[in-house]
């Protein structure tokens, strides 16, 4: 009886994934840009998100709690602070919210525990897994840019510091913490908010600790409990959308 062999020297290339490829059947293969409506828009600053990069063998990886806590141990660190699944999160529910869809969000930016700055567009298509989202962030950490396939727009970048150059004049920007003595209800403090005023929320996407920012022209805490930042970007986007009308 024969016995097969593979041909030594030839081994199957891993197939790099394209940044845009369908998560799911049924999904549009394009996510067009949302037509801006007229009014004042909504810019979120997502704080202390973790992304780093360690390499872990003989290759480089976004470092988080699940998969690296004894390599994150082994070098003398907390692995409870390695969370970029709080980012993924985050993103996934801005991007999706019916404030993206109407053309209300301008922007996303993400300042890094590390310093460094994000800027996300409002009609990239983030992935739906975190195991892709790691590998889209690690390429993006690597190359300081994505570009759309076939395209030269960049969808997310690394850009220079401070975060405030890129705000628009005269917005009101808001911080947000559990640990502000200032309690509001969101839905009023959005209310009465300006009508023609652009709106930034800063948001912690950390897992411990607490938003510091010196460029906040209010801080406010808007539940009595801790919440997740996804789930405060949730009730910050409920607001706007009673605020503007947003079906």
């Amino acid at each position: 009886m024969v016995r097969p062999y593979a041909v030594k020297g030839k081994k199957r290339k891993t197939r790099e994934e394209k940044y845009d490829r369908d998560e799911e059947a049924g999904e549009h293969k394009k996510l067009g840009k949302p037509n801006p409506k007229s009014g004042p828009g909504v810019i979120f600053i997502l704080e202390k998100a973790s992304l780093e990069i360690g390499k872990v063998g003989k290759t480089e990886q976004l470092l988080n709690s699940d998969e690296h806590a004894n390599f994150l141990r082994k070098k003398g660190k907390n692995p409870a602070h390695y969370r970029p699944d709080i980012l993924h999160q985050a993103l996934l529910m801005v991007l999706d919210s019916p404030i993206n869809k109407a053309g209300r969000l301008r922007c996303v930016y993400v300042k890094t525990e590390d310093g460094k700055l994000i800027e996300i567009k409002p009609y990239v298509r983030i992935p739906r897994t975190f195991k892709r989202f790691s590998g889209v962030m690690l390429q993006l950490l690597q190359k300081l840019s994505i570009s759309a396939v076939g395209k030269r727009e960049k969808l997310m970048r690394m850009i220079k510091n401070p975060v405030t150059q890129y705000l628009p004049v005269n917005s009101r920007k808001v911080g947000l913490s559990y640990s502000s003595e200032k309690l509001v209800s969101i839905r009023n403090y959005v209310a009465a908010a300006e009508n023609n005023t652009d709106l930034v929320f800063v948001v912690g996407a950390m897992a411990h600790g607490k938003v510091e920012t010196d460029y906040t022209d209010d801080f406010v805490s808007i539940c009595s409990y801790p919440l997740s930042a996804a789930y405060c970007i949730t009730m910050i986007c409920q607001a706007l959308a009673g605020k503007w009308n947003i079906l």
